[in-house]
């Protein structure tokens, strides 16, 4: 019990630092690293750490990203970038656009990817069009978070909520789409209320005709994959069979060779999650008996303000995948099980957006904006991450109850 406790508190103090002190060792490396200490311990048989590991959680991950590849690949983020710019006459209309185009991708792409891809070329528009980028490249993130919240699909941790909890896809939807809806909205409200002299103003654009690059043939073929494989997440296909077969299907193209595709996969994300998975197993298999259970229910966390503060709260300290793998081993004792998972699912993303720490999403948008000579300083991103994540929460736990 000692040894599972130790390695598991260690394993996610160095995850909440990003990496060990005075190493090179990363995120992933301390959940290897934590996983393969949970073996040499004895806190699990070498068989026990395969069976934690969630294949159709990895399965599903795996597949999404290797359509986004493709997507990338093709130009189909490109071309959804200069469809905002072209359509935009008014800084507000273009806020509006890279909200809806962010946040609407995020819903069934995965939100760190379609923030690696929209985020050079937002910067890129608007700095070409003499706007102020920053409160753009803030709606990148905050409406990328926000979106993803809608479906199993939008982020990593629901893609392994979704797999844990068994709720069906479009179930899983209805029930939080709402939430996405309203905290898009919101977005767009709080970032113009807070760069009035940005967006309140009759100051007309000109964008200039963006250089296109793009495989006709390439879009195609992944435009009707994804729209089948959205199709039967919605039938009530197993979405890690409707992912894995999806992406595997796209690797058959002769227009792009695998390889390229292959370079495109966060590999990294994928281990860290397997690392993880037999980290959380230790310490529950060690420490989590009936005891630990019991004292959870004495925090009440059956009660949805209160689950959802512990994970807004325990996302920003360690990072929401890490989290919501704290949680899981209570979830299904509470009283209802599956408004515990939407709830988890929800408060979990949505905190994200509290600040530039809270998600790889925003992380990823500060760090391409400064390769093009953006700064995002954190206040400046707090003023409206704060109360966007307090607003979003309080609608998203009304809704759910």
């Amino acid at each position: 019990m000692f040894a599972a406790a130790l390695i598991f508190t260690a394993t996610y103090v160095v995850i909440a630092l990003g990496g060990l002190p005075g190493s090179r060792l990363d995120r992933t490396g301390a959940a290897l690293l934590g996983a393969s200490l949970m073996v040499a311990s004895g806190t699990l048989s070498l068989d026990e750490a395969y069976r934690a590991i969630d294949l159709e959680t990895l399965a599903l991950l795996l597949g999404m990203m290797i359509l986004v590849a493709n997507l990338r690949l093709a130009g189909f983020f490109h071309l959804a970038n200069a469809w905002i710019s072209r359509h935009a006459r008014h800084p507000l209309a273009l806020l509006a656009g890279v909200i809806l185009v962010s946040g609407g991708l995020s819903a069934f792409l995965v939100n760190d990817t379609v923030c690696l891809m929209l985020t050079p070329l937002v910067a890129e528009a608007t700095l070409t069009m003499r706007r102020n980028p920053v409160p753009y490249l803030l709606a990148v993130a905050m409406a990328s978070n926000i979106g993803s919240t809608a479906t199993i699909t939008g982020n990593p941790q629901n893609i392994m909520i979704g797999s844990l909890s068994h709720i069906p896809y479009g179930e899983f939807a209805a029930a939080l789409s709402p939430v996405a809806a309203i905290g898009l909205v919101l977005v767009l409200l709080l970032v113009a209320l807070a760069w009035r002299h940005e967006f309140l103003t009759r100051a007309r654009l000109a964008a200039p005709a963006p250089r296109l690059r793009w495989n006709r043939g390439l879009l195609l073929e992944s435009l009707a994959v994804a729209l089948g494989m959205v199709a039967c997440f919605f039938w009530g296909v197993a979405p890690a069979k409707v992912a894995v077969v999806g992406g595997a299907l796209l690797l058959l193209t002769p227009r792009v060779k695998p390889e390229r595709v292959y370079r495109e996969i966060d590999w990294p994300l994928l281990l860290l999650f397997a690392g993880l998975f037999i980290v959380v197993a230790g310490i529950e298999k060690a420490v989590l008996g009936p005891a630990a259970l019991a004292y959870a229910a004495k925090l009440r966390l059956d009660h949805p303000p209160v689950l959802a503060l512990v994970a807004g709260v325990l996302s920003n300290l360690v990072s929401n995948v890490p989290a919501v793998l704290v949680l899981k081993p209570f979830v299904p004792s509470l009283g209802d099980p599956r408004q515990a998972w939407l709830v988890l699912a929800m408060a979990s993303t949505l905190a994200g957006n509290l600040t530039i720490l809270g998600s790889v999403a925003n992380l990823i948008v500060v760090e391409r904006a400064r390769q093009h000579g953006v700064a995002i300083g954190f206040w400046s991103y707090l003023k409206v991450g704060a109360p966007l994540t307090i607003l979003t929460i309080a609608i998203g736990v009304l809704l759910l109850r």
